[in-house]
């Protein structure tokens, strides 16, 4: 079963990568809460992604892994005092815009690897990831690391982008980063020891239930940890951080195509805002 994951890890896309998607948040940062969020992120889907996190005490222990510019911890601390959320992401420089937030002054904002969290088995109540596990070249290898963290009845919700359908779409999905299936997301939690796994698929109003192109944040997936101690499921050693060495011809090969099929979703989002505003309301888009 290991070297079967471990295999599956292996075929990652340009973004999936260390090293990569630092350098390539190192720029994103600047824009991305000005002109990131309202694309595919919005408050209105964040809230009611949250909302299966089931965040129903405000003395919760809870983890916001990749949780960059701190953008969806917003959401978060509406439900949760500050000072009971850390958010953990491996950019310095996403982290800097969530320092500046004053709502975020009193959580704890660290540098770490989704991949292999700081924190002791057993620690959290909640364990949320929005728009991080699409950069893990070992994605069930975080999905282990979630289940590890929580306490026992604690709840992981994970909320990632889902496959396209439609072949140029699906191009340009495979040029960037992981798009899992449905399917993936539900291996991914079983393997790693969730039980209650839940998956819910929602996409930007615009888009009007269309999932041909994908979704970016619209897969949202959950799952309860029942027992204490770390995930049943065994794997190799971690083989992708941020200091493994990479040529420059290599990590240009990865950036400057991701780069570009991010580009195309944009593009794709903005498409079908503007199809939204022609077609009769009721037509399929």
């Amino acid at each position: 079963m290991a070297s079967k994951l471990s295999q599956v890890a292996s075929q990652t896309r340009p973004m999936q990568h260390k090293k990569v998607a630092f350098w390539f948040y190192r720029f994103l940062s600047l824009v991305y809460d000005e002109r990131c969020t309202g694309v595919a992120w919005t408050e209105e889907i964040r809230d009611a992604a949250l909302e299966r996190a089931n965040l129903c005490d405000r003395k919760l222990r809870v983890l916001d892994v990749g949780g960059g510019t701190g953008y969806s911890t917003l959401g978060i601390v509406k439900h949760v005092d500050p000072e009971n959320v850390t958010i953990l992401d491996q950019s310095t420089h996403q982290l800097e815009k969530a320092r500046e937030k004053e709502a975020l002054k009193k959580c704890t904002i660290i540098e770490g690897d989704a991949e292999n969290l700081p924190f002791p088995t057993d620690y959290a109540d909640r364990y949320i990831s929005a728009g991080c596990i699409e950069y893990w070249p070992e994605p069930q290898r975080g999905i282990k690391e979630a289940y590890r963290v929580l306490k026992p009845g604690g709840l992981a919700c994970v909320i990632g982008p889902l496959y396209p359908t439609f072949w140029l779409s699906r191009f340009f999905a495979d040029s960037w980063m992981l798009f899992p299936k449905k399917e993936e997301y539900i291996s991914w939690f079983r393997n790693a020891g969730f039980e209650d796994i839940k998956v819910e698929i929602e996409s930007p109003k615009w888009y009007r239930g269309t999932l041909r192109h994908g979704v970016i944040m619209g897969c949202w997936v959950t799952g309860v940890k029942k027992a204490s101690g770390d995930s049943p499921l065994k794997l190799g050693p971690k083989s992708n951080t941020i200091h493994n060495s990479e040529g420059t011809l290599s990590f240009l090969a990865r950036l400057i195509p991701g780069s570009f099929a991010a580009a195309y979703f944009v593009l794709i989002s903005n498409y079908m805002w503007i199809k939204d505003m022609i077609y009769p309301k009721g037509v399929d888009i």
